[in-house]
């Protein structure tokens, strides 16, 4: 039975943490409003209109009538903003069209700017527009929350796209190659698993406990050899990690070099704390959620799925 008759409405909502929180809302009962830019060709886009309680809404973030007509009689937001058009512009349009249609709760999936604590460190492109949108948020006086979501668990794929390449070798192991100091903790999270429950919760404690807060949505802290060793034992096959710098071996969306670059920089040269000084997790993340999926279930259950749906067949060897 329904828990509820509130509406959220849910901005991008064919992305990783967009999908999983339409999931769960839906399938507890609330009225789901799931923008896309199209639903053309989208698997995600087919699931999520097959859900319950779910109303598909196409369009660019761009169209201001479309933004009003998301937020005109909701209770509730979730918004992840990508690089797609001005992100800060229209993360600042969908923050003020959410105040003037009175929501209650707007969480809004953002990340640091490491350039702001004064230690050389530099701002990664893609994440310092999210840290000014954020700071707009503030200072509009929405009641809102911040989850800093940690480096997806899904990222991993033996194709060979960078930073997160799982490189099947000769001998049916895995290399996994990049920047990060091998003995300091990233933080680790199933964007598809995890981010839907943890954020319900925030929803069901509401503004009173959580406006104006920051939460690290990570629910592992692995540093790049125990994540392989972890990594390994799900998928019964010995996983090396190699510190070495970024490889680019495909073509790239426009931005994402820069992005990678800082990357280098910023955790390669300066072993930066990944969500800055101020923010650690996972206490907070597991305080939500206790149902997370780690590293090694996701490499024994999910990762060998995901690679044979890429047309791979290293599994059946």
């Amino acid at each position: 039975m329904p828990t509820t008759t509130k509406t959220i409405v849910i901005i991008n909502s064919t992305g990783r943490q967009a999908a999983s929180l339409a999931r769960v809302a839906s399938a507890v009962g609330y009225n789901v409003r799931a923008q896309l830019r199209s639903k053309n060709g989208s698997i995600v886009a087919q699931e999520l209109e097959d859900l319950a309680n779910v109303t598909l809404i196409e369009g660019s973030l761009e169209d201001k009538e479309l933004i009003a007509k998301l937020f005109k009689e909701a209770h509730l937001a979730f918004i992840n903003t990508t690089s797609w058009g001005d992100e800060v512009a229209i993360g600042k349009s969908l923050a003020d069209a959410a105040k003037k249609a009175g929501i209650q709760h707007y969480i809004y999936s953002s990340m640091p700017d490491h350039s702001i604590y004064g230690k050389g460190w530099p701002g990664l492109p893609q994440w310092s527009v999210k840290f000014t949108i954020e700071n707009y948020v503030r200072q509009i006086g929405l009641p809102a929350t911040f989850v800093y979501a940690g480096i997806y668990n899904n990222n991993f794929t033996s194709l060979p796209y960078p930073l997160f390449c799982m490189e099947l070798k000769k001998n049916g192991s895995f290399q996994w190659k990049a920047p990060f100091h091998p003995d300091i903790p990233l933080p680790w999270l199933d964007a598809e698993h995890d981010v839907g429950p943890a954020v319900l919760q925030i929803l069901k404690d509401g503004p009173r406990k959580w406006a104006g807060h920051r939460i690290a949505l990570a629910f592992e802290v692995l540093s790049p050899r125990a994540l392989c060793a972890a990594f390994a034992r799900g998928v019964g096959r010995p996983v090396e990690y190699v510190r070495g710098p970024i490889e680019i071996k495909v073509s790239i969306p426009n931005g994402y070099r820069e992005q990678l670059d800082g990357i280098e920089v910023l955790f390669g040269q300066h072993n930066a704390p990944y969500f800055g000084p101020d923010l650690e997790a996972p206490d907070e993340a597991v305080g939500l959620w206790e149902g997370y999926r780690g590293i090694e279930e996701y490499a024994r259950e999910v990762f060998p799925v995901e690679e044979a749906a890429n047309g791979l067949t290293w599994m059946n060897q």
